[in-house]
Parts: structure tokens; sequence; C-alpha cells
């Protein structure tokens, strides 16, 4: 099951919108968009290979994405809000 968020930060006037793709298991990593009225701002790819292991059953492995998912897209919102993106 390949998991994602989509959000809209709301920082100094602007929205950006802010997407968040797991890529699946097979390349263990998520990737990150940050728009701005549709315009690409940034784009990063994290990976996750060492926090997941094949032996974990499928539903552990989900879960722990979904919360490194969480936690990445407060971290994007976090960096936004300091002026590192957009």
């Amino acid at each position: 099951m390949i998991i994602g968020a989509n959000t809209v930060f709301e920082h100094a006037g602007k929205q950006y919108h802010i997407q968040a793709e797991d890529l699946g298991f097979e390349h263990r990593a998520i990737e990150l968009r940050v728009y701005d009225g549709g315009t690409l701002l940034w784009r990063k790819r994290v990976p996750y290979a060492e926090e997941l292991t094949p032996a974990q059953p499928k539903a552990e492995r989900e879960e722990q994405v979904a919360k490194l998912l969480e936690r990445t897209l407060h971290t994007v919102q976090a960096a936004i809000a300091k002026g590192k993106i957009g």
C-alpha cells in the first residue's frame, strides 16, 4: 500500500501545498514536494531503508512509514516557517 498525505500550510500570507508520498517498500523512500500557487518550489526524497526491514510484518512497516511521513510533514512546515523553503 502506498501512503501519502497532502496539506496546506499557511505562512506569511501564502498558502503552501505540501505533498508527501511513500514510494513503496521497494524504493524505501518518501518523496516530498512543496508548491506555491501550482509552482513547484522544492522537492526531496527522504530514504528510510535503515528504519524498516523485510522481516517486519507489512502492517508494522506501513504504520512506521505513516508516522515518518507525518513527522516529515511537520519538519517541512517548520522549514517553511523559518524561511528555508519558499
